[in-house]
């Protein structure tokens, strides 16, 4: 039989040609490195369920901001753990707080990095929720939109370059867009979390900052996993209230709501990798199961594909220190 006139493999054949037709790349451009920040000094404690990745206390993560910046790392999201919780995630906010103290430490420690803030309350609540409530026990929507507005002020007069609400709170971006322009900061960019589902994935991460629910759950305010129409809601929402890049959490298993949004809107679009996934190829990694190499490419290579122009991935420094990846 004749083989075909058109045949794709004859382009597949030699590895030059192979990457000059290469559709999609991920390179250090894409990439933001999240970092945890803890109290103290001298502390570079691993984190158990997230195997390489640390709290650090503010000495040891001007370390590894400088660090990162050397090995062609773009930008950082900032996240902490503060040595108190209150029921009004008073730290949140507070000049002093661990988030802005970090932000101050990367920036006089690798000046030219990004620094993305955490803006979000569960890290600083008692119970361990991206609420405020009242004193009747119940929701309060004024007080957690103040809250969240004052915290991503204060994280913008710390220096942070982009605010990143991740409560999934109904009406946080207008509040923080308000907060924002009335204080002087409305050149500072919002990335919102606005389409994060109340996924599996997230356990390793609480681990991280210790903001497990101390009751209930997050089902409430994040999104149901078989919704996607509703994606495309939550999403216009923020748009309108003014964010300056769209979030989907968590990346891998939800390429297909990644790719309708990409459809629907040309703001750039960010995906997160969370921690459960990070976990799932350590683990599978670690037993010889898979090339995590290969597997981590893979998996930022169809972030990308389905439309992030930004990716959070616990995997950054170490593909850029490794020339896995073009800085």
């Amino acid at each position: 039989m004749p083989f075909p006139v058109e045949r794709l493999s004859r382009l597949r054949a030699h590895p030059v040609l192979r990457a000059m037709v290469r559709e999609t790349r991920v390179t250090g451009d894409d990439l933001i490195y999240p970092l945890f920040a803890v109290p103290g000094s001298g502390v570079r404690r691993e984190i158990g369920s997230m195997p390489g990745q640390y709290n650090l206390s503010l000495d040891h993560l001007a370390q590894e901001a400088r660090r990162a910046a050397d090995a062609g790392v773009r930008a950082v999201i900032v996240f902490g753990v503060p040595e108190r919780k209150d029921g009004a995630a008073s730290g949140a906010f507070d000049a002093r707080g661990i988030v802005q103290q970090a932000i101050g430490v990367i920036k006089r420690a690798a000046p030219e990095l990004a620094v993305f803030a955490d803006t979000c309350l569960c890290e600083y609540t008692d119970h361990g929720h991206c609420l405020v409530f009242g004193k009747d026990n119940r929701y309060d929507p004024a007080a957690t939109l103040e809250t969240l507005a004052r915290t991503a002020v204060s994280q913008a007069a710390a220096g942070a370059d982009v605010v990143a609400p991740s409560g999934m709170v109904d009406g946080m971006v207008a509040a923080i867009r308000a907060g924002l322009d009335a204080a002087g900061f409305s050149h500072v960019p919002i990335m919102s979390y606005a389409v994060k589902y109340a996924s599996g994935f997230y356990g390793p991460f609480r681990d991280a900052v210790g903001s497990a629910p101390a009751f209930g759950d997050r089902a409430g305010h994040q999104m149901d996993p078989p919704n996607a129409r509703e994606a495309l809601r939550e999403a216009q929402l923020d748009a309108a209230e003014g964010a300056d890049i769209l979030m989907v959490k968590p990346g891998l298993p939800y390429l297909d709501i990644l790719a309708r949004l990409r459809e629907r809107f040309s703001h750039p679009l960010a995906a997160y990798q969370v921690s459960g996934e990070y976990a799932m190829i350590k683990a599978a990694a670690r037993h010889g199961w898979i090339d995590e190499d290969r597997v981590v490419l893979e998996t930022l290579t169809a972030l990308k594909r389905a439309g992030a122009d930004l990716i959070l991935t616990y995997f950054a420094l170490d593909l850029l220190e490794r020339k896995r990846i073009a800085a």
